[in-house]
């Protein structure tokens, strides 16, 4: 099944995922606001900013204009950071009106929106009609850029209301080193999607202090008990957290080189100011707002988050990181199941 796909984000994985719909015999057309890199794309299918040391297919073409890489789309791939996924969507929308598509929209990227706390797909459906869209579709998993460019096995998840809409972009993923399940719990999917990243730089503040694997290990088990606490009141399904979007995505973000979240987290337990991080990692990164987000959706839905409410006083209050886990370990006793 071939289709034509624009993909909204040149990022590494909005990059790495458009040249695998391209070998997966689409005609795919990558968007990026920075003319340099989308010379670099088309004139030596590198991106080297992104993903040092790869060669792109040369059927992957990459736009600059949006009007040109969304014309006649079946699909468009949002890959961009949260905090500009409004701002893209009312973009694309205006293009649509001109054009009269009405593709499926589906989205790659993990975090909760500031100030709004809302899921990405809710800010899609808020910013994109109906008229405009024939269904959204999230796209979330264990998977880094740098593996999938390597064609190493991955496996994810296509999360939708709609399960049509659902198997048509598992069937344009699929191939043989990238698996793709469908699921109709959205809320579940992006919800452990955004939080992983926030246990992650905790995991690596753990290791950047020279802490063992007992530590990490209780870490990802009582952070993945705060996000399917936190999920389960936003309605989400308790299953899905021991799912590939919940404790399969939180594994490897939490213990991965590649994961951003974790070498902030890593960096910052070695004692770099924060600023300092955030200034020389040169990509977002999307656990210190989801941070917040969850910290305060926490207080509003009177979900208690200790390990959330640690990270968040490191960030946003100035804790000393072995301060913070210190108090975690000295809390009172409680039972492990609720």
């Amino acid at each position: 099944m071939s289709e034509k796909i624009a993909v909204l984000g040149a990022g590494s994985w909005g990059s790495i995922l458009a040249n695998m719909l391209t070998e997966n015999g689409n005609d795919v057309r990558v968007w990026s606001n920075m003319p340099e890199q989308v010379k670099e794309l088309n004139e030596k299918h590198t991106n080297e900013h992104y993903v040092p040391g790869f060669k792109y297919s040369d059927k992957l073409v990459a736009y600059d204009d949006l009007e040109a890489a969304l014309d006649g789309v079946a699909v468009v791939l949002f890959v961009v950071p949260t905090k500009v996924m409004r701002l893209v969507a009312n973009e694309m929308v205006e293009v649509l009106e001109k054009t009269g598509n009405k593709p499926i929209i589906v989205h790659a990227s993990k975090g909760l929106e500031q100030g709004t706390h809302k899921r990405l797909s809710q800010v899609l459906e808020e910013e994109i009609p109906e008229r405009n869209r024939k269904a959204i579709v999230v796209l979330s998993g264990p998977s880094h850029a740098e593996e999938v460019a390597k064609k190493d096995i991955t496996l994810v998840t296509a999360a939708s209301t709609n399960q049509e809409a659902a198997k048509k972009i598992q069937k344009l993923f699929m191939n043989k080193y990238f698996r793709v399940y469908t699921n109709d719990d959205v809320i579940g999917v992006e919800t452990g999607a955004a939080l992983k990243n926030i246990i992650a730089l905790g995991a690596g503040a753990l290791h950047g202090l020279g802490y063992g694997d007992d530590a990490k290990a209780a870490l990802m088990t009582r952070g993945l008990a705060e996000i399917s606490r936190l999920g389960v009141a936003l309605g989400a399904k308790p299953l899905t957290f021991i799912g590939l979007s919940g404790v399969g995505d939180l594994i490897v973000t939490a213990t991965s080189v590649h994961s951003r979240n974790w070498r902030a987290g890593n960096e910052l337990g070695q004692g770099m100011p924060l600023k300092e991080v955030i200034d020389t990692m040169g990509m977002v990164i999307e656990g210190i707002p989801s941070t917040q987000a969850a910290y305060e959706l926490a207080a509003q839905n009177h979900i208690d988050m200790p390990i959330t409410t640690a990270i968040y006083d490191v960030l946003y209050n100035g804790k000393d990181v072995k301060t913070a886990i210190e108090e975690l370990m000295d809390r009172e006793g409680k039972p492990e199941i609720e």
